[in-house]
């Protein structure tokens, strides 16, 4: 009952964990605008949606991130405020940095942290205005422990953790939350989506993708950590969520270790 009523806005709404959270967090009696790129695919999550006349549904293009000042306006007016986004949209990566090319880097890079950023920042005014708010952010394990084949997604998502641990130290006089959530393989189409060194898709689903959390359970998992206003938290299997404190007490180790995953 801690979101009851509550006005959430998610991004990367369509598909994999934002979907998820929208179909369970419209349970809760919650009212959820959605947003991604594709509204077709967002009409199809509004409609399996419980109490779906909560849900308003704004397409958004984090990569065109200038516009955002205009999509804040008319995310607001929808019900009058907003008081958490969820960062859930963004894309990953699958080729060695040296087959990478500068373009596909900076693509990923607009999309996962500028997009990101810029979104929040053109929200920020109306959460400090409010004297309340709170951001929510999926970033990555990787955003803790880079691997290989994952150098501009891992960036990306290091980003995220300096912007936002940074953004809650000036906000906490504000009454602003920041969460910030790191997904370890979770049974979406991330890795299928995923980018290559040429800027095409992989079009393939990893076997510890496929092997993953599934959505729901992960959805669920998170919206908790989101009613307790968690800073930080880490919801993965044994290897992804051992991984974060070896890179603390034990970063020699676990560079061995980094090694030997998913080199081709």
């Amino acid at each position: 009952m801690k979101l009851f009523n509550k006005i959430i806005w998610i991004t990367g709404a369509s598909s994999g964990i934002g979907k998820a959270l929208a179909i369970e967090l419209s349970k809760l009696d919650t009212k959820i605008i959605i947003s991604s790129r594709n509204e077709k695919k967002l009409m199809e999550v509004k409609n399996q949606c419980a109490n779906s006349n909560n849900i308003k549904i704004l397409p958004l293009d984090l990569e065109n991130y200038t516009t955002f000042t205009e999509t804040v306006t008319k995310a607001i007016a929808f019900f009058g405020k907003i008081d958490i986004l969820i960062n859930n949209g963004g894309i990953s990566q699958r080729s060695l940095t040296i087959d990478t090319s500068i373009a596909v880097d900076k693509q990923i890079m607009d999309i996962n942290y500028m997009g990101t950023i810029a979104l929040s920042k053109a929200l920020l005014p109306h959460f400090i205005a409010n004297n309340a708010g709170h951001f929510v952010v999926t970033t990555s394990v990787v955003g803790k422990v880079a691997t290989p084949l994952r150098s501009s997604y891992s960036a990306s998502k290091h980003a995220l953790h300096g912007f936002f641990d940074s953004l809650r130290a000036e906000t906490y006089k504000h009454n602003i939350d920041v969460t910030l959530v790191l997904p370890g393989y979770v049974q979406t189409d991330i890795s299928i989506n995923a980018v290559t060194g040429d800027g095409s898709k992989q079009n393939t689903m990893d076997t510890a993708t496929k092997n993953g959390i599934p959505t729901t359970i992960f959805a669920k998992k998170m919206i908790k950590a989101i009613e307790k206003r968690k800073k930080e938290v880490v919801i993965g299997g044994f290897k992804e969520t051992g991984s974060v404190y070896l890179k603390r007490f034990f970063p020699s180790f676990l560079a061995k270790v980094v090694r030997k995953v998913n080199v081709t």
